[in-house]
């Protein structure tokens, strides 16, 4: 637990702010940014020493002596409801009274809109997760170097992890996955819950700096991980040719923002609009540190994890060529910069006349008609289908389970 002599900012907030207005040039132009706001970035200082505080209650509860909760109760109400389990410790109701309270801004056939949207993005959707947002997040310290000392991108658990990733953001972009029964709220509500326990676990850690980094997760850095998975994903399938219309924008950014409610980010950094989060995403950019060496040592570890992916047929020859289809894309949207920041060879961005045209024709001629609009979700599904395959072969996808 951080005491009340912690710093109002941690040593990170600005440290390396030019170095942020470089990389943040074109959300600075999306978000329509003229001036920093000021206090928005004193908001941001602050949030990196704040947490999920509903979280952080539930997971103390489980380190109680008296009304302890159990994983098995936390199993049980996920899966059946908190009326179901017996005698119900305070903090488990409370937690659950909470994530089941769906906001009143929250308007479920707009969320399947978005997931609908999310879907026929395809392949694409995939891409930019892990090249501009997973990847390219690994620019900036903090974040990284709790991942690092996590072990979660790490050996033989890379690739399952970014498969975890892969599986939560298919989960929860199903029709109806978001709503209470569906797998894509448990997984998010389970999600939540571990982010709480890795905070816990890190906040009294020696080992961790909270004076430079803030808590190991704060709400800072869920809110910036939340753009990374809708303002971010949409700018960048654009950039790979997909046609996104601004009923798509809308919806995609409203089941990002209902994903973010149940994640625990704040409710006043969950953004309506695309350009209010590229707005947001700019502001984040300048507060962030520099790279620091868990960045190119995350970067390196998926990119060697591309000899472990699976394939049904000439699994060798396309293990390479997967490994330099993801060099080429990650020049496309880092550029040298970005690919010299994390210590990665520096590859011509042979992809992009390959994937521009076919992009633009399905997305912006075909996908115009109804037929067309089948065929890119019929393509979807089975890229979805693959994509899994490629990272648990014949296991079960799932999500890493919670510590006992």
């Amino acid at each position: 637990m951080t005491t009340q002599t912690a710093p109002a900012f941690p040593g990170r907030f600005r440290a390396a702010e030019q170095r942020g207005e470089r990389i943040g040039r074109v959300l600075k132009t999306v978000g329509r940014v003229g001036e920093v706001d000021e206090d928005l970035m004193a908001l941001i200082g602050q949030r990196f020493m704040q947490r999920d505080e509903i979280g952080a209650a539930l997971v103390r509860a489980m380190r109680a002596r008296e009304d302890r909760v159990t994983m098995a109760q936390f199993g049980q109400a996920l899966e059946h409801g908190i009326e179901t389990v017996h005698d119900a410790p305070p903090a488990l109701a409370d937690f659950f009274a909470h994530v089941d309270s769906v906001p009143d801004w929250v308007d479920m056939d707009l969320v399947n809109r978005g997931a609908l949207a999310y879907r026929r993005f395809g392949r694409s959707a995939a891409d930019v997760l892990l090249q501009l947002s997973l990847i390219g997040g690994y620019r900036f310290g903090g974040p990284t170097d709790l991942l690092v000392m996590t072990g979660g991108l790490s050996g033989d658990m890379t690739m399952r992890r970014l498969g975890e990733t892969q599986k939560w953001g298919i989960a929860i972009s199903e029709h109806d996955a978001m709503r209470r029964d569906g797998e894509g709220w448990r997984l998010t509500v389970h999600v939540r819950l571990m982010h709480a326990m890795v905070n816990h676990r890190f906040e009294s850690a020696d080992h961790w700096n909270t004076a430079h980094w803030g808590l190991p997760i704060n709400q800072t850095d869920q809110a910036a991980t939340l753009g990374l998975f809708n303002g971010a994903l949409l700018l960048g399938v654009r950039a790979l040719g997909v046609r996104v219309t601004r009923e798509d924008s809308a919806a995609v950014m409203h089941l990002w923002k209902y994903v973010g409610w149940l994640m625990g980010v704040d409710e006043d950094w969950l953004a309506e609009t695309e350009r209010e989060q590229h707005r947001f995403n700019y502001h984040v950019l300048l507060a962030q540190d520099d790279v620091t060496p868990a960045g190119p040592a995350l970067a390196g570890a998926i990119l060697d994890a591309q000899d472990t992916l699976h394939f049904h047929r000439f699994a060798a020859l396309r293990r390479r060529y997967t490994r330099a289809r993801l060099l080429s894309m990650l020049r496309m949207f880092l550029g040298r910069d970005g690919l010299r920041d994390l210590d990665l060879p520096v590859r011509l961005p042979w992809m992009a006349p390959l994937l521009l045209p076919r992009n633009v024709f399905t997305h912006h001629v075909l996908g115009r008609t109804s037929w067309g609009e089948r065929r890119l979700l019929a393509q979807a599904a089975k890229d979805r289908q693959e994509i899994q395959y490629r990272y648990f072969g014949d296991d079960a996808p799932q999500v890493a389970d919670l510590p006992a």
